[in-house]
């Protein structure tokens, strides 16, 4: 007993360094000492405006605060900034590049104000090199682009005493370029487009929280952006069709990785610095949470000087990926008990009453070399050793392939429908995205069409809503043929800033792709008429407690919302409902106003809850309307009004004390039935 004791103490020790999901905010420990050149997140995503580019974000320095004066956040001068392109697994390394590289210049050394009088101090501005020949060659096709200063506040930006401009608004929109070849170009200071727990995340995993509201810990701060909008030609493998074959056509796929890397010696001077020698890579970012949640601490640092053709040749990480540490904490026979926020993620350890995916188990390789994985993914004929490398490696099927080579379409790693209970049998495809050249990187296939933001079916769970459509939905799952299933444009094909990627990455960790295959849960008996088990339910409807940025994305370029002023009233975290999925541009803060194109908002508070809860609507014109409550099988838990209500926020308090710990859905319609809004609402005990 006291061994097991003093091992979950060291495993509990070890969660609290490893459950770092906060995307790439200060993951490890030298580049937490150098902010400029922190990679935080990447997104990459075909532009659902303008289906014929596809845009690319790329975001440095994490955590910034609003009113961090007097010296405000900017890009490092000795840093370069580069998003790295790869769109051939026939030939090594990238094949474009674009490099950025930022200067900044003191218009009035007389004040220690950062704006006075029309002068910006320092105003910073950047050069965009590109090369599509792997680096030997550049061509500058941006030079002096303009970077917007810090929202510093109302007298700073539209003052007479400032720079006297209308809104903050319009230096955004005098900054973007457009290159030389033909791409968009933006840089400068955002709200940062994360959305997660920090707070309950790091304490031990309390997320949800177990007791207390979720707090975004991003909220009201902002980060350093760099946005690329690029027409698809431009990026596509060379000799591809001009048109896609379909959308899953494997020559429109892309795998895109960031960096920053410095000069190798830094020389400190009576006020000030230099550098000199060659440049040394110190951030990367491909998947979002690998070097937080995957990478163990003491190769955090080695994981951010490697590319990602390095890592695939290094062995040694890849442990990490067949044995993830968070599985530990999903599964009851190891240290499930140990993270109760967890409880409903919950690993397969004896799917179809056969294989086991728990840590240190062999998952399909019993299956290896033998009549049932012939002509799929698994054959070694087919590609090789990759999927079923040796035993005593589980995830080498589902979460490898997910963050090393993208997913194939191909046997099984197609939809369970039409598999008539195989799980190795060919399937509905639903995504293709397999690039097998080099590591870590946001794989995209930019023939998928993207999914409309106001399309009701639009989702922050990206390809797993796409799964429950095409595992559920009769528009979808009556035909193996392939078809455009919403949010096949999601993440893990590409990153939408919408997409809720630390939930998304926790289900998968916890076997969800491993079942939306056919690798059923274990409360499913084999051959058994309904796979949508309790413990399917329990992994689909989890959630961090916070689904949804704290600012509303715009609609045209470069997406992401204003920075946040120093001056404004948003100072700090700020509690934070589960999102609804259905709310247009994907996301509705706590009172926040609704969008252009929006006529209901729906929110509550708290969320999740105990006892009760605040409903509240906001509605763009007066209407009349209907509000209920309805439980996981659709059943009306209680009517909460039906009326005439006002232009703005509506509020309702539902009581649900005398109803079991659960998750419940508030539905608005309109007078002749029609659903105008759904919103998820999470009772704990």
């Amino acid at each position: 007993m006291k061994c097991f004791k003093y091992a979950l103490t060291v495993m509990l020790t070890i969660l609290s360094y490893h459950l770092a999901v906060a995307s790439s905010h200060r993951e490890a420990p030298l580049i937490a000492n150098d902010p400029l050149a922190d990679n935080v997140d990447l997104y990459a995503f075909r532009n659902p405006y303008n289906p014929r580019n596809i845009i690319i974000a790329a975001t440095y320095v994490p955590l910034q605060l609003p009113h961090g004066g007097p010296n405000y956040y900017q890009f490092g001068e000795n840093v370069r900034y580069e998003i790295h392109i790869d769109n051939d697994a026939s030939i090594p390394g990238d094949e474009i590049i674009y490099r950025f590289t930022f200067q900044a210049r003191n218009e009035d050394p007389t004040t220690f104000f950062n704006i006075r009088l029309g002068s910006e101090n320092l105003k910073m501005t950047y050069k965009l090199e590109k090369s599509i020949n792997g680096g030997n060659t550049w061509l500058t096709i941006v030079n002096g682009g303009p970077v917007p200063p810090n929202n510093i506040g109302e007298r700073s930006i539209q003052s007479e005493v400032g720079l006297n401009v209308p809104n903050y608004q319009t230096l955004v929109n005098q900054s973007i370029r457009n290159a030389i070849t033909g791409e968009k170009v933006f840089c400068g200071p955002v709200d940062d487009p994360f959305f997660v727990d920090l707070g309950g995340i790091f304490d031990l995993g309390d997320a949800p929280r177990q007791n207390g509201t979720p707090a975004d810990g991003l909220a009201c701060m902002n980060t350093s952006a760099i946005v690329l909008e690029i027409p698809i030609p431009y990026l596509r493998k060379a000799g591809a069709r001009r048109i896609p074959e379909n959308i899953l056509d494997g020559d429109y796929v892309i795998g895109v990785w960031a960096s920053a890397s410095r000069p190798r010696m830094r020389t400190l001077t009576q006020g000030g610095e230099s550098y000199s020698g060659d440049w040394v890579q110190v951030s990367r970012l491909g998947m979002p949470l690998t070097n937080e949640a995957v990478i163990p601490i003491g190769m955090k640092d080695y994981w951010n000087a490697i590319t990602p053709y390095d890592e695939l040749a290094d062995d040694l990480l890849d442990q990490y990926f067949y044995n993830p540490e968070l599985a530990l904490y999903m599964d009851d026979d190891l240290f499930g008990g140990a993270v109760p926020a967890f409880g409903p993620l919950r690993i397969q350890r004896n799917s179809l009453q056969a294989f086991d995916f728990g840590n240190g188990q062999d998952g399909l390789f019993p299956l290896k070399g033998s009549a049932a994985v012939a002509g799929t993914a698994l054959d070694d004929a087919i590609f090789g050793t990759l999927l079923l490398p040796g035993p005593g490696l589980p995830r080498s099927v589902d979460l490898w392939p997910a963050f090393h080579t993208g997913v194939p379409n191909f046997p099984p790693y197609q939809l369970a429908t039409g598999k008539e209970g195989n799980p190795l049998a060919p399937g509905k495809p639903f995504v293709n995205n397999f690039l097998p050249n080099g590591g870590d990187m946001l794989r995209l296939n930019m023939a998928v069409p993207p999914t409309d933001r106001t399309d009701p079916n639009f989702s922050s769970l990206g390809l797993i809503q796409a799964a429950v459509l095409g595992l559920t939905d009769p528009t979808y799952n009556t035909t193996t043929d392939l078809q455009f299933i919403p949010n096949m444009d999601g993440f893990p094909n590409g990153r939408r800033f919408e997409d809720d990627v630390t939930r998304i990455e926790l289900q998968a960790v916890a076997g969800v792709v491993l079942a939306a295959v056919g690798l059923w849960y274990d409360d499913y008996t084999a051959g058994g008429d309904n796979p949508v088990t309790q413990d399917l339910l329990d992994v689909l409807t989890y959630t961090t407690g916070v689904e949804a940025n704290d600012a509303a994305f715009g609609t045209k370029f470069p997406f992401l919302a204003l920075p946040w002023a120093g001056d404004s009233e948003c100072s700090g975290p700020v509690a934070m409902s589960v999102a609804n999925l259905s709310v247009p541009n994907g996301h509705l803060s706590l009172g926040a106003p609704l969008q252009a194109n929006q006529e209901i908002g729906m929110n509550n508070y708290p969320n999740p809850f105990k006892q009760s809860t605040e409903i509240r609507f906001d509605l763009a014109v007066e209407r009349e309307v209907g509000i209920a409550v309805y439980n996981m099988s659709g059943q009306v838990v209680q009517q909460l009004g039906s009326g005439w209500y006002a232009k703005g926020i509506n509020r309702l308090t539902w009581d649900a004390s005398n109803q079991p710990a659960g998750v419940y859905f508030a539905k608005i319609t309109a007078t002749d039935g029609t659903i105008l809004q759904i919103h998820k609402m999470i009772k704990n005990n």
